[in-house]
């Protein structure tokens, strides 16, 4: 993956021009200004990827990738976002324990989470169709 940084426009260094997110970050901007070293404060974005693995619950024979879940964390919603943009291929499904049940961090419950990002869902069980040939999804 290439470097990617985004510029942001350089700001004036003045107390009320700038909010610094921390007392420890308008500290060292004093500090700099005190010594007249030049700096910009948060002038840029840098691009990066975390690498992982997804180990999937259970395949099907037709391809079909099951998530069993009992409580959707916000890391795994948003890592199954991650695999479905970069693997749209890949029919990944999900059976929660509870499908009215809200994801961690939204005020979505798991079913309306599923139907918010395309994922087919159930509860509890397999539907019997899922175990049918389904056709697989072209790139």
């Amino acid at each position: 993956m290439s470097l990617q940084m985004k510029e942001k426009p350089s700001l004036l260094v003045k107390k009320s021009l700038v909010t610094f997110r921390s007392g420890l970050e308008q500290r060292i901007a004093d500090n700099l200004a005190k010594h007249k070293c030049k700096f910009k404060y948060e002038p840029m974005s840098v691009a990066y990827v975390i690498s992982h693995n997804y180990t999937p619950d259970f395949v099907l024979g037709n391809g079909v990738i099951i998530e069993a879940k009992g409580f959707f964390r916000k890391e795994e919603q948003r890592k199954h976002r991650e695999i479905k943009k970069q693997h749209p291929e890949l029919d990944i499904r999900f059976v929660f324990s509870n499908a009215n049940q809200r994801v961690q961090g939204s005020k979505l419950t798991c079913a309306k989470w599923c139907e918010k990002y395309n994922f087919k869902y159930a509860e509890e069980t397999i539907p019997k169709d899922w175990m049918k040939n389904v056709k697989k999804k072209k790139n």
